[in-house]
């Protein structure tokens, strides 16, 4: 199986720069989005793409956050959300299948001055313990925007953010645990001394001068990783501030 995650920053803003070429050019299993900004009656019948099942989670709030999955085989269930959270912001679509969970989530960014840090704590170990509880049942391949850099190597200036929002000690300690719940990321295990990014912020020339942060990630159940055969991270692929990132792996939904 193919599959591709991207978080588009606007999905009728990235369907101007390319987002469709793309998607017909890699001919994905799924295609999981985050940050679409838009309610599931805004869709255009342009991205309404042939053969594909598609899963829309927006947000309350019109115009933020949301999630999507494009997906050739129909799941078994479709959950969105996670127990416990009542902000409907949209950001957690589950998918069932046979022999596995497929979860895209939006994970929430902590703002400038860590404004909203208790929240995404809270959030962070509601969403594992969501995780835990599928893995008990058939692995997961987790997929989306995770809001956070996880080592030095994945943020070109690790000294100067380090109480920045997406790399502070706490937001890196949960991905530290969810790593210790029995999950791997993907592109680190397979490449640990590759440095990659897949966020550059739209000041400073920040993408020209390649100053990014790798926060965007396919994460799976430890049991799977020995049929994960590649993690990608499109890093020339233009249309948002984020690129695509993508998971080949010896699975059939």
């Amino acid at each position: 199986m193919k599959l591709i995650s991207w978080n588009v920053n606007g999905l009728r803003a990235c369907e101007k720069k390319g987002f469709a070429e793309f998607f017909h050019s890699q001919d994905p299993d799924f295609f999981a989005v985050q940050e679409t900004k838009m309610q599931e009656d805004q869709l255009p019948d342009s991205l309404k793409f042939d053969g594909y099942f598609r899963y829309m989670n927006s947000a309350a709030r019109k115009g933020y956050s949301g999630t999507m999955v494009y997906a050739k085989k129909e799941p078994l269930s479709v959950s969105f959300e996670i127990e416990g959270d009542e902000t409907r912001e949209g950001r957690v679509i589950t998918l069932e299948y046979e022999d596995f969970w497929f979860v895209c989530a939006y994970v929430p960014n902590s703002k400038e001055g860590l404004v909203r840090l208790n929240y995404r704590m809270e959030w962070e170990d509601l969403l594992r313990t969501h995780l835990k509880k599928l893995d008990q049942t058939k692995p997961v391949i987790y997929t989306g925007d995770l809001n956070v850099a996880h080592e030095e190597i994945d943020i070109r200036n690790p000294a100067a953010n380090r109480r920045n929002a997406g790399f502070s000690d706490e937001e890196r300690a949960k991905f530290t645990e969810l790593l210790g719940a029995g999950f791997s990321d993907t592109f680190r295990k397979l490449y640990p001394e590759t440095v990659q990014y897949s966020w550059w912020s739209y000041r400073f020339k920040a993408r020209e001068r390649n100053a990014g942060w790798r926060i965007d990630y396919f994460v799976v159940s430890d049991r799977l990783m020995p049929e994960v055969k590649d993690s990608i991270i499109w890093s020339d692929v233009t249309g948002s501030d984020h690129c695509p990132v993508g998971l080949d792996i010896a699975l059939n939904a």
